[in-house]
């Protein structure tokens, strides 16, 4: 055996016990005619000891080491003179009598510590080092724990896992699809799935009732730090079931992982509608740890000659509390914030509320203290408060440029502790969008979405207002999963599809299995996916996916350890019958 122990289970309960140790060097310490090695394996740390006077041939020996060997030592376990509390094999050193070098290390390019030296892009390139790091290894341990616990979860619940294919046909509505050209059939395609959307529902179709899977998706979408060209769901689907059966489902299974993985126990979970998300948050995926809800101030600051407010089709408020003791710099660069592009505001609006409850704004010349106390009433606004006011000509534009300055002003302030955990349902979305670049109606969700049962009659006089019996849960601001009532009757899918501009045909080429399908008594069905990359983020509070992924790619989808996407071979090319036109 190249070991009994590993590097992290040894007590003051194990001294004069004789153990053999393997794995790497972390560091090294050099002490006259004593040397100490930290050796670290996936379970921990132990201090080896090697003295002079005991053993030269093998203090020398360690003494020629470098960071990262690879070793196999066997000593006696003694109590440590000068313990370490901070490790769980502090109180412990093995004094050694046997080492044997495994394997030699160069230098590695950053040190493998929780505070390394190495940055992102030299991280990624070396990962299998940066893996080696406790707090990396950690993040993967949760995942694997948080899988083990969704799959026995469910598995009590009768679900079957089943496994779908990842060679499938491309399909419109939703980001882009990564193609794979078939050699078999040329000038054909595969698209790698972004969901198992059609899948899922014909598993239910075939009668298999409960369905899940921890499923690789792709998508070719830009980045960002909650997104990865590959990620993977927790996707569920359930036969004869109405919303609230999903709901409840569901909001067990994320109560059991907080409960078994965090010691938490998580109240009931609350619900908003869509509308209510985007009136009182101006987010989709409201952050609820905190207050700081939207006023609409038209009637209390329009007419008053103030053209910015008089002109405006939206005026919305938020209170910061306490926040009074900003200085005008820091107001500045609020205002600086909020007309970045990618926000995209004109300017903001301010106003204070003095000790003595008089309030202070950036537009008093415009308005009566009357006025100005009527806008504070409106804010419940209290002596040391900061009202923060954006106006503009759209209303849902303003409410989104408003809600980038509400999760900026809960940063500064404090108020989005990654150790408090804020829970709930938002329900009752849109069933479309519009679409300036296409014109038209798109699927808010995806096609296959069902209609509030009670909207469908609007379907022909005004889709645009229909509600889709649709659900996302948030978490801290962050949407961690989401679904849908799905449709099960064929003459309601095809009448979304010609909403949704396809021709019969169309509908026909690219969803004619499924359609064929429901043909032959599809039950009344729904489902979800969550991502399993975010809970982990969440779980672990990380600030990127990327953090939780073994092998991630870097924000311009590529993965720069192994060199991928790469230029492939011309004989590949000549058999996929491909050429390839590199446009400058």
């Amino acid at each position: 055996m190249y070991r009994t122990t590993t590097c992290g289970e040894l007590r003051i309960s194990d001294v004069n016990r004789t153990v053999t140790l393997a794995g790497w060097v972390q560091r090294i310490r050099k002490m006259g005619g004593m040397t100490f090695i930290d050796l670290r394996d996936r379970y921990g740390i132990t201090q080896l000891a090697f003295n002079q006077e005991v053993n030269k041939e093998v203090f020398d020996k360690a003494n020629a080491l470098g960071r990262e060997y690879v070793l196999q030592v066997t000593g006696i376990v003694a109590e440590r003179y000068s313990k370490n509390t901070n490790m769980p094999t502090g109180d412990i050193e093995i004094n050694v009598t046997e080492l044997n070098v495994l394997n030699e290390a160069v230098t590695p390019p950053f040190t493998i510590e929780e505070d390394t030296d190495g940055g992102d892009d030299i991280r990624m390139k070396y990962r299998y080092l940066d893996l080696r790091r406790e707090c990396v290894r950690k993040n993967l341990e949760l995942r694997h724990k948080m899988a083990f616990e969704v799959r026995r979860y469910l598995d009590e619940q009768n679900f079957l896992e089943v496994e779908t294919p990842v060679l499938v046909n491309s399909t419109p509505e939703g980001a882009r699809d990564f193609v794979v050209p078939s050699r078999m059939n040329p000038g054909q395609f595969y698209a790698l799935p972004q969901s198992p959307q059609t899948l899922k529902q014909l598993l239910m179709v075939a009668g298999f009732d409960r369905y899940f899977q921890i499923v690789k998706c792709f998508r070719d979408e830009d980045l960002r730090a909650d997104r990865q060209p590959e990620f993977t769901q927790i996707d569920c689907e359930m036969s004869y079931v109405e919303q609230e059966d999903i709901l409840n489902m569901f909001e067990g299974m994320i109560s059991h992982l907080f409960k078994t993985i965090k010691g938490i126990d998580l109240p009931k979970l609350p619900r908003m509608t869509w509308a209510d998300a985007m009136k009182y948050y101006g987010s989709d995926k409201p952050d609820t740890r905190f207050g700081m809800q939207f006023v609409e101030l038209m009637d209390v600051l329009k007419g008053y000659g103030f053209s910015v407010f008089d002109n405006a089709a939206y005026i919305g408020g938020i209170c910061a509390k306490g926040a009074a003791v900003y200085t005008r710099k820091q107001i500045d660069q609020l205002t600086d914030f909020v007309k970045r592009p990618q926000i995209g505001a004109k300017g903001l609006v301010y106003a204070r509320v003095e000790a003595d409850g008089s309030v202070k704004s950036s537009v008093d010349k415009f308005y009566t203290q009357e006025v100005l106390q009527q806008m504070k009433t409106a804010m419940n606004a209290e002596a040391g408060d900061l009202i923060l006011i954006l106006s503009g000509d759209d209303a849902m534009k303003t409410r989104k440029q408003l809600s980038e300055l509400r999760l900026e002003m809960g940063n500064q302030l404090g108020l989005r502790d990654k150790n408090v955990y804020s829970c709930l349902w938002v329900i009752d979305f849109p069933m479309y969008e519009w679409s300036d670049e296409e014109q038209r109606l798109m699927a808010m969700h995806h096609p296959f979405t069902s209609p509030k049962p009670e909207d469908i009659p609007l379907l022909d006089t005004d889709p645009a207002v229909v509600r889709a019996n649709a659900y996302d849960m948030v978490i801290n601001g962050v949407e961690v999963g989401g679904g849908s009532i799905r449709i099960h009757d064929a003459s309601l899918q095809q009448k979304i599809f010609e909403i949704l501009g396809f021709t019969p045909e169309q509908a026909q080429q690219k969803f004619g299995f499924l359609m064929n399908a429901f043909k032959y008594g599809a039950p009344p069905h729904g489902g979800l996916a969550f991502g399993l990359d975010r809970l982990v983020s969440l779980f672990a509070g990380l600030d990127s996916i990327r953090d939780c992924i073994a092998f991630p790619k870097n924000n311009q989808g590529r993965d720069v350890m192994l060199g991928a996407p790469g230029v492939i071979d011309q004989s590949q090319l000549d058999e996929l019958q491909l050429k390839v036109d590199v446009k400058d």
